[in-house]
């Protein structure tokens, strides 16, 4: 594994922590109820998945792959701007 491959790892690990946490923030803020309990995960979840016309089960797939797709953004985006 080279350095750039090394550096375009943590990039790529940095962007999924931001949206791991934006996602976690996202679900207790969004829903009726606000918090991380049961309730106000659910209503998150629940709320997330509404913007798309879903429900919870679509709000948790959402904010699953949200952090997954920010992380490979960061990653590509890490590998084209550092392009030898």
């Amino acid at each position: 594994m080279t350095d750039k491959d090394k550096k375009a790892a943590i990039a790529g690990a940095a962007g999924t922590a931001a949206g791991a946490a934006g996602s976690v923030g996202t679900v207790a803020a969004a829903g009726t109820v606000t918090g991380l309990g049961a309730t106000g995960i659910t209503s998150g979840l629940a709320a997330i998945g509404g913007v798309v016309g879903g429900g919870m089960a679509t709000g948790l797939a959402i904010t699953v792959a949200a952090p997954l797709v920010v992380g490979g953004a960061a990653y590509g985006l890490y590998r084209w701007l550092k392009k030898d």
